[in-house]
């Protein structure tokens, strides 16, 4: 088969003999007595045909290609229908408060929902390159709860720059001094590493204890 370019941009199959009344064939499969389902067209629409922008049934009649069609894509290099992907933009977005209490929390299982939280990734809107997250408060930080040894395996290590300058600090330690960095640590480690995710972080507010200065956004209550 030749493909030829029509004035309606599509590309037409010439049939066998070389005329130019040669068709392509839309759909292989369907029911046996359908009219068409997901699995493409049925006994009716076996016989429709492309010829430049218009389809044709058996009959020779032609009509619009959409109508009665279940939509294909890539046959043969053809496209019958476009999609649009939606693109947040920055300044569309409308970022909202919530409040999370982690008394109780595992501290894994709570840092994967504040990620997605804060990127967007539990909107329809998510886009990667854009920030689509919304803020979040979180109480009660050094309530969390570790799972088997880690309360007292886990380390943390700071690194003051000069020749032995490094300092570990234990979970136990870490809880009563700098609860809100235990959470915040494994937070930034499910975030990319860039710049993007570095502002995200920023939308992650996280105290010990129950009393916040956030009030004035009227975070929302959610359980996570």
């Amino acid at each position: 088969m030749h493909k030829l370019e029509n004035d309606g941009g599509l590309p037409d199959v010439m049939g066998p003999g070389g005329d130019e009344g040669g068709l392509e064939r839309v759909g292989a499969q369907g029911g046996k007595e359908d009219a068409g389902g997901p699995e493409g067209p049925g006994t009716g629409e076996r016989g429709a045909v492309i010829h430049g922008g218009i389809v044709a049934n058996s009959g020779g009649e032609p009509r619009p290609k959409n109508e009665g069609l279940t939509p294909l894509f890539g046959v043969n290099g053809l496209t019958l229908f476009s999609m649009k992907t939606y693109l947040a933009k920055k300044e569309t977005e409308q970022p909202k408060w919530y409040l999370v209490d982690a008394e109780g929390q595992v501290l894994g299982r709570l840092a994967v929902k504040l990620a997605n939280i804060i990127r967007g990734r539990n909107k329809a809107t998510y886009t990667a390159h854009v920030d689509t997250g919304d803020y979040v408060v979180v109480l009660n930080a050094e309530k969390i709860v570790l799972t088997g040894k880690k309360e007292e395996q886990n380390e943390y290590m700071a690194f003051s720059g000069f020749v032995g300058g490094e300092r570990y600090r234990s979970m136990p330690q870490m809880r009563a001094k700098r609860p809100e960095f235990v959470i915040m640590h494994a937070v930034k480690g499910m975030l990319p590493k860039n710049r993007l995710a570095a502002k995200m972080l920023t939308k992650l507010r996280v105290f010990a204890g129950t009393k916040h200065p956030h009030e004035a956004n009227n975070p929302v209550k959610i359980s996570v």
